[in-house]
């Protein structure tokens, strides 16, 4: 998959929301934080592990620990929020619409343990 790349319009949205919230920490540098903004809608576009993050985005685990941690503060919603009515953002906003599910979450069928004794028996 390509680079996931904001607009530079989009993210000056986005920072300028993410210094209005407390629980969103930009940093020094506001570079670093766009690249860990998207490498978190690479993860939510691609459906990919975050292993696999590409390290032009940073390091998979900071990234998913800082992730993780705006998603228990609220970040995440809040944002969606704030930007659910503003149509220059629908690239930059991921919903459930784009995240990629699991096959067997979308109705696949589950692989069947055939033959051989039962468990239990």
């Amino acid at each position: 998959m390509t680079r996931v790349r904001l607009q530079d319009s989009q993210w000056t949205k986005i920072r300028d929301f993410l210094r209005g919230d407390p629980n969103a920490y930009i940093g020094k540098d506001e570079g670093e934080c766009r690249r860990f903004v998207e490498g978190v809608l690479w993860i939510t576009r691609s459906g990919s592990q975050w292993r696999l993050l590409p390290a032009e985005y940073g390091r998979w685990n900071t990234v998913y620990k800082r992730f993780a941690r705006w998603c228990d503060q609220g970040v995440w919603e809040r944002m969606l929020q704030h930007f659910a009515g503003d149509p220059d953002m629908e690239q930059g906003m991921i919903d459930s619409t784009v995240v990629r599910a699991h096959p067997c979450a979308a109705g696949a069928q589950k692989k069947r343990r055939t033959g051989g004794a039962s468990l239990g028996t």
